[in-house]
């Protein structure tokens, strides 16, 4: 009802309901402020560990945790983009900058551990999990019954480790490799139980390879292979290589590169490029049958950039091209598009780029910085109208990430990459496919409605689909997937082969 929502359209409210009884009843815990982001709850059913918690998100990247004791709302200190998990005794915290105390300053991007009875009773000697390296970021984490599953990225590739707690009054964990994970293989891992046992289920998967589930016990440190997932392009004689490009500001970038073992270098190769560079989200290799049955079949060259902004890196890489700096992720894209280029991969007339969502955003401004580089683009779901993005359902809960428009000084640096304002009539683009969705309710249509509508009246080449049906997936189930794959790769290669 009124008022139980934050501007971002998420609940504002906690309240304690008792089964059987009228929800109009329900005790009122806890009210978080309208510009909040979201308010959560949580209940920890672990037996023996039964607690309750409240978060408060004030930002995408700012939480406040409260322990519920009692009628008692105890806030955690913490640091406010610090990410906490409580799972038995232990309180483990995944740093997003740095953070001292209790005499030890403990990196960002690190993950720590600490009893959390001791934690409450202002214990702060935390072990460290994992520690950031140049190239080297926390991927995720799953704990188990009696261990803790780590799992790294390494300059882009995953490597997992056993994280075994102190027997009683010591305070040095143990750690061991997760062997038998294939080099290139994008490999993620979960407990089965975390309640009963040590058993995790794991996921492999690869540019070539497709998916594998798993299953295995840190006992032994062994997985067994339960499944494979279908083939659905022919991988043979496709090669798959990592390559770095050197950014405006020297920043070295990495991107993937899948092609034929004899690609001949000479300029004249169809080539895709995706990026994203947002939110922290790591582009990562994984099967994609569209791509390889629509794209590598046919002899194209798929690339992938792992440019700022996302989390290949840690919190660093995402951070270092937040707000003002959302330029650095657009300037680590060209410079994949220059080293492809000059490496001979391709060249202008054969390079088609695509991206959805924040994606969507960064072909926006590929199409506005730089329309000499490209052939042809694909701009799904998009971001394009970035004076109103903050009004439009969602938009609210992502001014952490682009700022702020309504303020004239975080407008000056969105202007330059709000790609609706820096359309421009005597400018000549590359053609363009713009595609959408009715019912998006992440990112709103008008944002694709209004740049088709201008590129038109100004005579650009721009092509535009709206499918009423999909959410931000853009469409509703496989048929659908299947007929908007098909339009976004088949535009492509008209354009550039």
């Amino acid at each position: 009802g009124p008022g139980s929502m934050t501007t971002s359209g998420y609940p504002r409210v906690v309240k304690e309901w008792q089964r059987g009884t009228p929800l109009a009843e329900a005790k009122t815990v806890f009210e978080g402020k309208q510009e909040d982001m979201v308010i959560s709850a949580h209940r920890d059913l672990t037996p023996g560990f039964e607690r309750d918690f409240i978060f408060r998100r004030p930002t995408f990247w700012t939480i406040e945790a409260f322990y519920r004791k009692g009628e008692e709302l105890i806030r955690l200190d913490i640091p406010e983009d610090s990410i906490p998990t409580i799972h038995r005794e232990w309180l483990c915290l995944t740093l997003r900058s740095d953070w001292a105390v209790g005499g030890t300053t403990y990196p960002a991007g690190a993950l720590l551990a600490i009893a959390f009875d001791t934690f409450l009773q202002g214990d702060r000697q935390f072990a460290t999990l994992f520690e950031p390296g140049e190239k080297k970021s926390l991927a995720d984490y799953s704990p188990t019954r009696n261990a803790i599953l780590v799992n790294e990225l390494d300059n882009v590739r995953n490597r997992l480790y056993i994280l075994t707690p102190p027997s009683a009054g010591g305070k040095t964990w143990s750690r061991a490799p997760l062997p038998g994970i294939p080099d290139q293989i994008t490999a993620s891992v979960s407990a089965v139980d975390a309640l009963v046992s040590d058993d995790f289920f794991l996921h492999l998967d690869g540019y070539l390879t497709p998916p594998a589930f798993a299953m295995g016990t840190i006992s032994s440190g062994t997985h067994e292979i339960l499944k494979h997932g279908p083939s659905f392009f022919q991988a043979d004689g496709l090669h798959v290589t990592q390559h770095e490009a050197t950014s405006a500001d020297g920043t070295q970038i990495p991107y993937f590169q899948v092609a034929k073992k004899d690609l001949q270098l000479d300029g004249s190769n169809p080539t895709l490029l995706y990026g994203y560079g947002g939110f922290e989200i790591p582009l990562v290799p994984g099967y994609n049958a569209l791509a390889g049955a629509a794209w590598l079949e046919k002899g194209g060259v798929y690339v992938v950039a792992n440019i700022r902004g996302g989390g290949e890196f840690g919190p660093q890489w995402h951070q270092a091209a937040l707000k003002a700096n959302r330029f650095k992720a657009y300037d680590d894209f060209i410079a994949v598009v220059e080293a492809l280029i000059e490496r001979k991969v391709t060249s202008t007339p054969h390079l088609g780029i695509m991206g959805g969502s924040n994606g969507g955003l960064l072909m926006g401004n590929m199409l506005t910085r730089r329309p000499d580089l490209f052939g042809a683009i694909v701009c799904a779901v998009p971001l394009l109208d970035m004076k109103r993005y903050h009004t439009l359902l969602a938009g609210a809960s992502w001014m952490a990430e682009y700022g702020n428009p309504d303020i004239p000084e975080e407008w000056a640096f969105i202007q330059t990459f709000s790609p609706y304002h820096n359309v421009k009539k005597d400018e000549t683009y590359p053609p363009i496919l713009f595609t959408t969705s009715t019912r998006d309710d992440r990112v709103h249509p008008g944002h694709a409605r209004k740049m088709v509508a201008k590129m038109k009246d100004q005579g650009h080449d721009v092509t535009y689909y709206e499918n009423i049906e999909g959410g931000h997936g853009g469409a509703a189930n496989n048929e659908q997937r299947a007929f908007m794959s098909t339009l976004q790769y088949r535009f492509l290669w008209e354009k550039l082969r």
